[in-house]
């Protein structure tokens, strides 16, 4: 834990210069596979605006456009590149061949549903775009459930942080509490993703 307050106290300062553009920038960028701490950045900027540094309203703003933005962009590169060059160049920022099955497997076992929760899991939150568009999922789809996800994500994370930044001074005990909610929020993810496809199941058996 000490470790997890520590960087978030390394990306403080950057917060505190560029405000919302820094996490556009950066939740763009960790949205096209780039190894970038955009969750991280998220929590810490949410936290902020809680003690009233930053504006809450920009700053969902700003993370949803860089979360949508950036799988766009991959939606695109997966699309027009294809899996082979996107592993021949991916590889220098740790897309590999295990990341990119993982990833397909999800895609191919429950469809768009996956674009919608992706931003929850790691992995799937980075690669969600680049997959979408080597499987050719039709763009359309995958726009509206993408920006419904990343609102859904963006809601949940800016509110848990803000609600702490605004109870919470220390940032060791925000890192504590950030830690269950995020617990909390895999297993609830996890649970409405079963309960939505055990009643498909049953939909269509009848």
């Amino acid at each position: 834990m000490a470790g997890i307050a520590h960087f978030l106290g390394d990306l403080e300062p950057f917060v505190r210069e560029w405000g919302a553009i820094a996490v556009l920038i950066i939740l763009t960028g960790e949205s096209l596979g780039l190894p970038l701490p955009g969750e991280s950045l998220l929590v810490l900027a949410s936290v902020l605006a809680g003690r009233g540094e930053l504006s809450l309203p920009l700053l969902m703003l700003s993370a949803w456009m860089g979360a949508v933005l950036g799988d766009n962009i991959g939606y695109v590169i997966g699309q027009r590149l294809g899996r082979t060059l996107v592993l021949r160049y991916g590889a220098k920022i740790g897309i590999n061949a295990d990341r990119l099955n993982r990833v397909e497997a999800f895609f191919i076992r429950y469809g768009p549903f996956t674009v919608a929760f992706a931003r929850f899991v790691n992995v799937l939150r980075q690669l969600n775009g680049i997959v979408a568009g080597m499987l050719k999922m039709d763009w359309k789809r995958f726009l509206v459930f993408n920006a419904l996800g990343g609102a859904l994500w963006v809601v949940v994370w800016t509110l848990a942080g803000f609600y702490l930044g605004t109870h919470v001074t220390d940032i060791h005990q925000i890192t504590h509490d950030l830690e269950h909610t995020g617990a909390i929020l895999g297993a609830g993810v996890f649970i409405a993703v079963l309960i939505f496809f055990l009643f498909q199941r049953l939909h269509h058996s009848r």
